[in-house]
């Protein structure tokens, strides 16, 4: 069973054959053949409320409006996340107030505006913090966003590296293109929100990228970040 906030659109499975990054492309593909062909159930405009317990200790989730879904064995959330940076709270980190980013990044990478392939490529200049010689790269860079891709991380730490070997005119040197189709952001909100729902609710954050959660019946759950 997919549980999805949204209805079924042109944007579900991402790119298809048109994705410029083959492998996403293929995921999309694939996860439509297995709703095509009944494998996967799918259940939309669903916000769940609640996790509750059966008779039988299986989970049963409740959306806002009270509805339930069949008992389930186990559920796999995709739930979104952000930077652990509680080890470094003795070092000084500029970091943008809403994203979590470092400062010079944030506006580039912001989700409102960008998708994965529109981010501007970026390096040591725009990773810098006030800790001379410290840098978050990869995914914990963008924060809250969720508009990373694996070939920008490998460019953030080639220009670090670079920076930190000496060589100045290589950290600064742009050596990367992204490709801007496929799917790669979106709010992940229902189609249509009543007007009055909150700020928070109405589109400030979203992604294509979350952190699997596991719940399970029985023993410690488990949990595991990811993209």
């Amino acid at each position: 069973m997919w549980i999805l906030r949204r209805s079924i659109g042109e944007n579900t499975f991402g790119g298809g054959e048109a994705d410029q990054l083959p492998a996403r492309g293929a995921l999309g593909l694939r996860a439509k053949a297995a709703v095509d062909s009944g494998h996967a159930s799918v259940v939309t405009g669903f916000r769940t409320e609640a996790v509750e317990r059966d008779s039988e200790d299986r989970l049963v989730l409740v959306d806002q409006d009270g509805r339930r879904l069949e008992p389930v064995d186990e559920a796999i959330v995709l739930t979104g996340f952000r930077p652990d940076l509680s080890f470094l709270s003795e070092v000084r980190l500029g970091l943008d107030e809403r994203l979590q980013a470092p400062v010079e990044l944030a506006p580039l990478i912001d989700p409102n505006v960008h998708s994965c392939g529109t981010v501007y490529p970026h390096g040591v200049k725009e990773l810098s913090h006030p800790e001379r010689d410290v840098y978050l790269v990869g995914m914990k860079s963008y924060g809250r966003a969720p508009t990373f891709l694996a070939m920008t991380g490998y460019e953030q730490t080639r220009s670090i590296a670079a920076a930190l070997a000496g060589d100045q005119e290589a950290a600064e040197r742009v050596e990367l293109t992204l490709p801007e189709t496929g799917v790669c952001g979106g709010a992940g909100l229902f189609d249509e929100l009543p007007a009055e729902l909150p700020a928070e609710r109405n589109g400030e954050s979203g992604g294509c990228c979350a952190a699997p959660a596991t719940l399970q019946t029985g023993g410690t759950p488990t949990a595991s970040a990811g993209c």
